[in-house]
């Protein structure tokens, strides 16, 4: 099991019994005390789920709640108002368990949650291997690590992902991605294979292999 959750709750027993729980049950956890530490965290790693508190230091959870985009959020609080509730559902949260919380119920609406995500593919997502392509906001997911992509490496990626082990030609790649940047030609378009592959390397793999005479391939 490889899925990441991210804790954000600014009591420390609670923060660290949750962690302790969720790497017995085979997962990586991330940490976070504050709303704003959170959203520091959420700009450079993408986890699977998110479990969030609602009464935090700085922006609370309910601030948080809808800057957490394509993740699904179980809010764990002490509130146990129905409005507070249903609000929360409404704006982007997945589900709502109660503060004192029973371990076991929590973990089972977690494998929920990540098992229907697992099914679920979003708009805008390709996924290739070990590789993940969120091509409407041009960034990448490595092994957990999110990477920033240009518009002219995602529109290649991309088109490459989309056609996996399959060879296409160099002039192929710049007929269908001239719309999207007219910028690219052939003469860049080598760089810009050889930055996509740099920020791909992260994995220690080298996913796009050059067909000599013809073009380039995505390998899984």
């Amino acid at each position: 099991m490889d899925e990441k959750i991210l804790i954000i709750d600014d009591d420390k027993y609670i923060n660290d019994m949750l962690s302790e729980a969720l790497n017995d049950e085979g997962y990586a956890v991330l940490k976070a005390y504050s709303g704003t530490e959170a959203l520091l965290i959420l700009e450079k790693q993408r986890p699977d789920l998110v479990l969030l508190d609602l009464m935090l230091p700085g922006l609370s959870g309910e601030e948080i709640l809808p800057k957490i985009k394509d993740i699904p959020v179980i809010v764990v609080s002490a509130k146990t108002d129905s409005a507070d509730k249903v609000s929360l559902l409404l704006n982007g949260a997945e589900d709502y368990i109660t503060k004192p919380f029973n371990m076991e119920e929590l973990m089972a609406r977690i494998k929920v949650r990540l098992r229907k995500r697992k099914s679920k593919v979003p708009e805008g997502m390709i996924k290739a291997g070990a590789i993940t392509l969120y091509d409407d906001r041009q960034t990448v997911l490595v092994n957990g690590d999110e990477i920033r992509l240009t518009r002219t490496e995602t529109a290649i990626l991309k088109l490459l992902m989309q056609n996996p082990g399959q060879p296409i030609g160099r002039t192929t790649i710049l007929d269908r991605i001239s719309t999207d940047t007219p910028d690219c030609t052939e003469r860049s378009l080598k760089q810009h294979i050889s930055n996509i592959r740099h920020k791909l390397e992260i994995d220690g793999k080298d996913h796009i292999e050059a067909i000599y005479g013809i073009g380039f391939r995505f390998m899984e």
